[in-house]
């Protein structure tokens, strides 16, 4: 196997993905959102690039859905929801539909269609979704959604812990970013004290979103794998063992 990084979503392009298993990371906090309503019970997740999108899709449903997201980190004016993990808890994400747009998240996620598999990761789901790539067994490129197009140490680290799983259990060959994202996190594992100096961490600091942060470094505590598809992402059923 394989093992390449991507580091934003503006580096995204066709060639580096096709034909391979992605997993696109938006640790603070689209993926850490995803993976959480739909351990909840979420129906299925719908990542759209715009709030006019998102709004029309909701409206036009015919099965219940919540509005969630941000931009700038912050709450959209007339959505249900922010893009808190702690929002989504089972009496407000079961049996619903969420209809998402985010500043990152959503637009790495649409930007990775042509991947075989696309698969959503957080520091939450970590391990499984290490298993869950072991057992498609394709060439693996890591995608890290970053911060307005550009780095983020929070994803990047998040995809060297996600390597660091897949190599307790295989021998991979890894690109020269792929060994630095694994080198990173061998020496940094406590992921907060790593990314305390980072740019949107402390963006989501100064609103007050502390317990965000606490949970979106949670390593391993849901068994889960989003995987997206035919325009939504959905309980992939995979749980880790």
């Amino acid at each position: 196997m394989k093992i390449d990084v991507i580091i934003s979503a503006n580096d995204i392009k066709e060639e580096k993905i096709k034909g391979k298993t992605v997993v696109v990371i938006d640790m603070l906090r689209a993926t850490s959102v995803i993976t959480t309503a739909l351990n909840n019970g979420c129906k299925k997740v719908i990542p759209v690039l715009t709030v006019e999108e998102a709004k029309k899709i909701a409206k036009n449903s015919k099965e219940p859905c919540i509005l969630g997201g941000e931009r700038n980190a912050v709450k959209i004016d007339g959505f249900d929801f922010s893009n808190s993990p702690l929002d989504y808890k089972k009496d407000v994400a079961k049996d619903k539909v969420l209809v998402m747009t985010t500043s990152n998240g959503t637009r790495a996620i649409n930007a990775c269609i042509h991947a075989n598999n696309i698969l959503i990761g957080a520091m939450l789901n970590a391990k499984a979704v290490a298993k869950r790539v072991l057992e498609i067994n394709n060439d693996l490129v890591i995608v890290n959604s970053g911060t307005a197009g550009e780095f983020s140490m929070d994803d990047f680290i998040c995809g060297g812990y996600i390597i660091q799983c897949i190599r307790d259990c295989v021998e991979v060959e890894m690109t020269d970013i792929a060994k630095t994202a694994h080198y990173i996190y061998q020496r940094n594992n406590n992921v907060i004290d790593f990314i305390k100096e980072a740019k949107h961490y402390n963006r989501l600091k100064e609103l007050g979103l502390q317990e965000d942060l606490k949970y979106c470094c949670s390593k391993d505590i849901i068994g889960m794998v989003p995987e997206y598809g035919k325009g939504y992402i959905h309980n992939g059923l995979y749980k880790s063992k």
